[in-house]
């Protein structure tokens, strides 16, 4: 068992490097404003069309939309990864 648990431990450390290099991205504004994040939900871009600096209001609401769908993504694609690796284990869903 503790041999198990230690495989398991070493696996997630696995997972959890390769989630660093992973990126997901999102936009908001039919594609104004894009964030890019890693699957370790840290944020790597965020790139917006010149056209929007004149209406800094509009251009504050679409970053927050980005970023908030590049963070969901980023927690998906975590999750996701997380439930491959324990998956044959009978852990309950959402433990890990």
């Amino acid at each position: 068992m503790l041999k198990q648990v230690q495989q398991m431990q070493s696996r997630m450390a696995k997972v959890q490097a390769e989630l660093e290099d992973e990126r997901v991205e999102a936009s908001a504004g039919g594609g104004a404003v894009k964030a890019v994040a890693t699957g370790s939900q840290k944020l790597v871009s965020v790139t917006i069309a010149p056209d929007l600096a004149t209406d800094v209001e509009m251009l504050q609401d679409l970053v927050v939309a980005a970023v908030n769908e590049a963070m969901e993504r980023s927690r998906d694609l975590a999750a996701s990864r997380m439930q491959e690796l324990t998956a044959g284990l009978g852990l309950p869903p959402g433990l890990l």
